[in-house]
């Protein structure tokens, strides 16, 4: 029976019974759950995008130019790489629209720098453009293509902050480090503006991002961060967006109000990483595509193994997240791979497109399985909103996400879905990224949790200040405490699946 033909007091009773039912497994999950889980911030896995650890990429055969087409053929996983089911892994919009990009040869042979970068993401190709830069030799190696990680795959918000949120670094820290930590992320934002100008890389940067909130819990943290940034971080670009507003901006009623920063934004991450790596080979960097490095040891001189030939050098950077595997087994067992997918829209045309995103912003709520969505530069509306904690790909994935798509833009109904695709982010338990050194000239960045636009291009140049002998801010960083996944890595993901029913189950209430 429809419930708009029963009882008003008997539905008003269904619903507090269905309610109900939800505290109590809501109870019993926090009981369950360890006090160092229950700490952590809402998934942003997908909305910034981790910079280098999606499961799935594009391969390039050899040929000179190649537009990363939406093709098998041009796919090649790692055997290493975790496991995601193909369905998924060559229809992603960003391939589609990249701009053309030279193949690069894979290593044969020895060589000789400075600094050896492993992992051609943002945070790769930042250490390796500030180094070549500042005038040493630096030699990149990729296992797969530039780009081909969550780098080219995320969606596209670069935001401030990090993923745990301000607070949370707070409770990990002083006051100082906590505001340098603060600092940092936002000269993140300019790095990128700055980095986009002086190399004249077309990546689609719009200035505006919104969180909204679906419920008054969401309001009143809102209201609290909003004052914690603006009166003591003295943080002026962020404002509260009333529901009225909201209203205005968005097509949709779900939302009761959001926070509005005018220096994050969003871009095409895979342009952007592309025209990184541009750069950095016109200054000398040598990049070296389909070429895994196997093995290195600490020394003075580090000599870096790869299948075909090796590079000797004076510094390692780490900047393969979950792809370093066993090159670096101690850094696994600090992230998790977490698999995340979008969508994307035929083209809107523009009046449709703004009608749904008034002020072009990019925006995500604040469930802990959150929705984030924007527009392209072509007019779609690209949507992400789905996780899966076991890193394998459901074929049901693309129904589900325009389902959660449909929650928010019902009138979106007649629209079709033109690409799908999906990846994998790390994190860490507490959502704060992890930088360190596993010697005193091997560095490392992970763990970005979806803040990885704006934090690993940031990071990589604090890495790269850091191997040139000013490391203030990188140490910083390199102090945030990390825990292993409990359970290690057989057990971790099945810790964190409870951890999720126990947010899952707050979403709804």
């Amino acid at each position: 029976m429809c419930e708009q033909f029963i009882e008003p007091k008997a539905l008003a009773k269904r619903r507090n019974q269905q309610r109900d039912r939800i505290r109590r497994l809501y109870y019993r999950a926090h009981v369950l759950i360890p006090n160092r889980v229950k700490g952590m911030r809402a998934d942003h896995a997908l909305v910034g995008g981790n910079s280098d650890d999606w499961t799935v990429g594009l391969h390039d055969d050899g040929e000179r130019e190649l537009s990363y087409p939406n093709a098998l053929n041009t796919l090649q996983l790692s055997s290493r790489a975790p496991i995601m089911s193909l369905e998924l892994a060559f229809n992603s919009y960003y391939g589609a629209t990249a701009h053309p990009a030279a193949g690069r040869p894979a290593l044969a042979g020895s060589l000789d720098c400075d600094v050896c970068v492993v992992g051609g993401g943002i945070a790769g190709c930042s250490v390796a453009l500030h180094l070549v830069e500042r005038g040493y030799r630096v030699v990149l190696l990729e296992e797969q293509r530039i780009g081909w990680g969550a780098s080219g795959r995320n969606g596209g918000q670069a935001l401030s902050g990090v993923a745990a949120g301000q607070a949370a670094i707070e409770g990990l820290m002083d006051a100082a480090a906590a505001r340098a930590v603060w600092d940092v992320t936002i000269a993140g934002l300019a790095l990128i503006k700055e980095r986009i100008a002086k190399h004249s890389i077309a990546c689609d940067w719009v200035n505006g991002y919104m969180q909204v909130a679906l419920k008054m819990r969401h309001e009143r943290e809102l209201h609290v961060e909003l004052e914690m940034l603006r009166d003591r971080y003295g943080y002026e670009s962020v404002r509260y967006v009333p529901r009225e507003e909201v209203c205005a901006l968005l097509a949709t009623t779900r939302y009761t109000g959001a926070m509005y920063d005018s220096a994050s934004g969003h871009l095409h991450p895979l342009n952007y990483t592309l025209g990184l790596a541009t750069a950095a080979a016109k200054r000398g960097v040598g990049i070296f595509e389909n070429t895994r490095a196997l093995s290195f040891a600490p020394a003075r001189l580090i000599n870096v193994r790869t299948p075909n030939g090796q590079v000797r050098c004076r510094h390692v950077a780490l900047c393969g997240n979950t792809y370093l595997g066993a090159l670096a087994p101690a850094l696994a067992r600090k992230i998790l791979p977490v698999a995340t997918y979008i969508v994307a829209t035929e083209p809107l045309g523009t009046e449709r497109a703004r009608g749904l995103i008034a002020n072009n912003a990019a925006v995500s709520d604040m469930n802990w399985v959150l929705d984030y969505f924007r527009l392209s530069a072509d007019t779609r509306l690209l949507f992400g909103g789905r996780v899966s904690y076991s890193a394998r790909a459901p074929s049901a994935v693309p129904a589900a996400t325009r389902a959660r798509m449909l929650q928010v833009f019902p009138q979106l109904a007649d629209t079709r879905i033109e690409y799908h695709w999906g990846g994998l982010v790390d994190i860490t338990l507490n959502r704060a990224p992890h930088f360190g050194r596993l010697a005193p000239n091997v560095y490392f960045l992970q763990g970005f949790s979806g803040h990885g636009v704006a934090l690993a291009g940031i990071g990589g140049t604090l890495l790269a200040q850091a191997i040139a002998g000013t490391a203030e801010r990188f140490d910083v960083f390199a102090r945030i405490p990390h825990r292993d996944f409990p359970g290690g890595t057989a057990l971790r993901r099945p810790a964190l699946v409870l951890a999720m029913l126990y947010y899952r189950l707050r979403d709804l209430l």
